[in-house]
């Protein structure tokens, strides 16, 4: 009987620990949702900015603007943005992401550049503190959805760090999202800013809809028209100046955008992770009954032949 107690408990622990995992990914699927309702709540802006940017392409060769945003320099430091979680049980979200940071680590260092991390996420600060990484800042405990105010504070962190040459070159390296499984982790040059990164470009929305049951996602482009400004139209000030002011909201939205992304990988692997918990614990609370039903079947069958056998010595 102590090993039918044994197996007993260890199904009603496992139970509840379903019930912990089932919580998890109907939480993290809540909260995907709420990254789409936000990237849809922010693309107004992100379009109108593509807009009049595109207008002030035409009419001014980014080339000959001498803006310090643009400026090409000699590449010998580069900043790194590397973009985790603050928590795990996410699968191999936060892993993936540090290895790739690693990866362009060893890449600058094999090309004689000195590089310097600025770090968005717990897991990331706590890897790369105990092993002594050259650190120029930390960010953690961001909203789950990110906001324009955190994606701010963090760009304004990179402008300094650009302007006053404290490197010469800011990669982001973050966790694009891909499907609610599959993420792929990726490397984009944030400074300085070129030409070719101002085009418009067809974006995407993801949606998180269920079928038969189960959670599925699915992918639209959205196309950003562009217009050009009117020949007639006069600036009151020069182009140059109003690009100037331009872009640094530009790249508050590119940043914002890869904290989205990073965001809605990370919620969409821990309902992966989640989900494949909930299976598995769904997998062990059917062998642990088998087992505990035999258990108890051998138990009572015990029980019968002592009986009978009581019975007979009676008998005799």
């Amino acid at each position: 009987m102590a090993n039918l107690k044994v197996i007993r408990d260890r199904i009603q622990s496992v139970k509840n620990t379903k019930k912990i995992t089932e919580a998890m990914r109907l939480v993290a699927a809540a909260k995907v949702r709420r990254a789409q309702e936000q990237v849809i709540a922010t693309r107004p802006f992100a379009d109108r900015l593509a807009q009049v940017l595109y207008g002030l392409q035409n009419r001014l060769r980014f080339e000959d603007a001498n803006l310090p945003l643009l400026k090409q320099r000699e590449v010998r430091s580069v900043g790194l943005l590397v973009i985790s979680g603050d928590r795990g049980l996410c699968g191999g979200y936060n892993a993936n992401i540090i290895r790739r940071a690693e990866q362009r680590a060893k890449e600058l260092k094999a090309e004689g550049r000195d590089y310097k991390y600025i770090l968005v996420g717990r897991k990331a600060i706590q890897y790369f503190q105990r092993r002594n990484q050259p650190i120029d800042a930390t960010y953690s405990g961001l909203e789950q959805v990110p906001t324009a105010a955190e994606a701010s504070r963090i760009a304004d962190e990179l402008l300094s760090l650009f302007l006053s040459e404290g490197v010469d070159r800011v990669e982001l390296v973050y966790t694009k999202f891909v499907s609610l499984i599959s993420s792929r982790p990726v490397t984009q040059t944030l400074l300085p800013l070129t030409p070719q990164g101002l085009e418009s470009q067809d974006d995407e929305v993801f949606r998180l809809t269920s079928r038969g049951g189960s959670f599925e996602v699915s992918r639209e482009k959205v196309k950003t028209e562009v217009h050009g400004f009117p020949r007639d139209m006069l600036f009151e000030q020069d182009p140059a100046q109003i690009l100037d002011a331009l872009l640094p909201l530009y790249l508050n939205n590119q940043l914002l955008r890869a904290l989205q992304e990073s965001a809605a990988s990370e919620l969409a692997a821990r309902m992966t992770a989640m989900n494949s918990a909930s299976d598995n614990a769904t997998e062990l609370i059917g062998t642990l009954t088998l087992s505990y039903n035999k258990a108890r079947q051998a138990a009572i069958t015990q029980e019968i032949l002592e009986v009978v056998g009581g019975a007979e010595a009676l008998q005799g």
